[in-house]
Parts: structure tokens; C-alpha cells; sequence
């Protein structure tokens, strides 16, 4: 029996939000060049321009990708200046983007990663808008890496890509999700078994569960997310509101 053929996977993050015509158009491009490709959305409702929310964002969803996908990823508020535009290539996939910051994440998680700079504009659109890379610039790079391209051939390799600040230090929420649970960046591989309470914003956090309706009531207390980081969370409510939460608060572990 022959196997059934493996289908290029190009996954889609932006801050485009689904009531104007944005992410229709850059699926168009990218379909126009590859019909034969599998278009995943990661999500389109990065907040309007927070580079750091997408940034967060790809890391948590990227592993759940098989080997080849090509994630394009565009939160972009330097679109039409002087920003490179970039190929990242790393775990056995691709990223195609800005570079300003938004795959900091995946550099700091895959030390092996290489990033191309793209200058070769071949595969563009012709006469690319200057307000919508998305759709005339990453859309049809990806499309031809999807076609078998290989990211070297759209540029030089790069040293100095753009990096947001450390996801380690210092400890702060880092994102918080539509439930109001609060991810901060205590690491669950570094830090299981260790955390004895957490501070944040004055209300200190001693209570841990497996899962989030293992009690009932509405008391604060952490938890190990799927993206593999700790949790503030509220059984049925939300964390931020409670503990008037915001993203980079600041928190105070204590370890056992």
C-alpha cells in the first residue's frame, strides 16, 4: 500500500485580527503559489502590534508542528521601514517574518537556530505595498519554501537579528490568556518541586493544584500550564482580575 504523501504545513500568527480583509488575502497569496499546502491558524488576534504577545504566543504553539512546517508570523508595527525582513530555521522548521524581536523566543529555545536575511525578491508579489508585507513579502516566501526553496537561496546569513529582552529574568507575568489565568515565567523544568509561594501584587500564592477544578470556591492559587510555565489562576474567575493583574508584574518566588 503506498503511503500517503506528506503535505507542506504553513502555520499563520498575526495581529490581524478576522473582520477586515487581511488573512484571507495573505491565505490567497500563499495558496496562488501552492495549492497544495495545509494553512493552520495559530491565532489572529495578537493585540495590535505587541511584538512581545506574539512572541510568547509562537513559542508556546511551535513543538505542536510537525518536522517542515513554516510558521509565518507577522506582528509587524515597523512594516515599510528599514526592519529586515528574515527566514529563521530551527527545530527542524522555518519562520518568516520581521525581524524586530518576534522570534527572540525561539532563538533563546533552539540555540542551533541560522537566520537569513531575505534580499532576493524573486518571489515577491510584484510592486509589494509598503503597509502589507504579510501578504506581498512573507506570504509568498513561505509559499516558496513550502514549494521546496531552501532559505539560504532568498539571502545572506545574519548574526544580529533584533531580540526583545530575556524571558528568565526578572520573574513577571508574561501573558495572560482570555480565562484571566496569569503565566509567569517560572519554568517547570527548572523549577518543579521547588516553588513554595508566589507574590504578586502584594497577595501571596501558597496554594498549588494539578488541575484547575480540583477545589471548589474562588481562592488564588498556581498551577503548571501547558506551555510549560506556572500559572496563576482561580477556579472559574480570573487571576488578573482578582489580583488586578497586568502583563510584566513583577514576581517574588520563594523556593523550598
Amino acid at each position: 500500500m503506498k503511503s500517503r504523501p506528506v503535505l507542506p504545513v504553513v502555520s499563520l500568527l498575526t495581529d490581524f485580527g478576522t473582520t477586515d480583509y487581511y488573512v484571507g488575502a495573505v491565505k490567497g497569496a500563499i495558496l496562488s503559489a501552492n495549492p497544495a499546502v495545509v494553512i493552520a491558524d495559530i491565532t489572529h488576534e495578537i493585540p495590535p502590534q505587541d511584538v512581545e504577545a506574539g512572541a510568547f504566543t509562537l513559542l508556546a504553539a511551535y513543538k505542536t508542528f510537525p518536522t517542515g512546517t513554516i510558521h509565518l508570523a507577522v506582528v509587524d508595527p515597523g512594516v515599510g521601514s528599514t526592519r529586515r525582513p528574515i527566514i529563521v530555521s530551527a527545530n527542524e522548521q522555518f519562520f518568516v517574518g520581521p525581524d524586530n524581536g518576534l522570534f527572540s523566543y525561539i532563538y533563546d529555545r533552539e540555540p542551533s537556530h541560522r537566520v537569513f536575511h531575505i534580499t532576493f525578491d524573486r518571489y515577491f508579489r510584484p510592486s509589494p505595498s509598503s503597509t502589507f508585507h504579510g501578504r506581498d513579502i512573507f506570504a509568498p516566501v513561505a509559499a516558496a519554501l513550502s514549494n521546496g526553496v531552501r532559505p539560504q537561496e532568498f539571502g545572506p546569513l545574519i548574526n544580529d537579528p533584533v531580540r526583545l529582552p530575556s524571558l528568565e529574568t526578572p520573574l513577571r507575568i508574561i501573558h495572560i490568556d482570555r480565562f484571566g489565568n496569569c503565566v509567569t515565567n517560572i519554568r517547570r523544568d527548572l523549577f518543579d518541586g521547588r516553588v513554595a509561594s508566589l507574590r504578586v501584587n502584594g497577595t501571596i500564592i501558597r496554594k498549588f493544584q494539578n488541575f484547575y477544578g480540583e477545589s471548589s470556591g474562588k481562592s488564588l492559587f498556581a498551577i503548571w500550564g501547558s506551555a510549560g510555565f506556572l500559572e496563576i489562576s482561580v477556579n472559574g474567575g480570573s487571576a488578573a482580575q482578582k489580583l488586578g493583574a497586568k502583563r510584566a508584574d513583577v514576581i517574588i518566588l520563594n523556593v523550598a
